[in-house]
């Protein structure tokens, strides 16, 4: 199979990404995080190493950062309509992301089930480096 682009925003579509992977979805990792957060929002998060995710901002000022816990990930809000769209990190070895699959237009078929995932037990070194081996390099950050 070869690389797919697969679109993604907020409801309003102020904010969106592209995510591109050359997994097809029956075969994504797809996880949903037990933090609060993730759960106000039924997130249901994947990320592909050997993939790549662009984040955009359509209207200037609807991107909104929220960090929280160890405050080390910026999480991916609309402004405008609220919608929780993805995460990124900052490491020394580069940008990585998340995307929430709810948040994918549209979203496609055959998607396997979530496995439910803590990761309240790692300190801020170990979440780092998880996400440094497991989640998506980011190729364009919006400011």
């Amino acid at each position: 199979m070869g690389i797919e682009v697969y679109p993604g925003s907020c409801h309003c579509g102020a904010i969106g990404f592209s995510y591109r992977t050359h997994q097809p979805p029956a075969a994504w990792n797809v996880r949903a995080c037990q933090c609060s957060f993730c759960r106000a929002h039924t997130g249901l998060t994947t990320s592909d190493p050997s993939g790549s995710i662009e984040f955009h901002e359509h209207q200037a000022g609807s991107l909104q950062r929220y960090r929280f816990g160890l405050r080390i990930t910026d999480f991916l809000l609309c402004h405008v309509c609220g919608v929780y769209i993805g995460a990124e990190i900052e490491t020394p070895a580069g940008l990585f992301g998340i995307i929430n699959i709810h948040a994918l237009r549209p979203v496609p078929g055959g998607i396997g089930p979530a496995v439910a995932m803590d990761y309240g037990s790692e300190s801020a070194a170990e979440r780092v480096e998880r996400r440094e081996e497991r989640w998506t390099p980011v190729i364009a950050a919006v400011a």
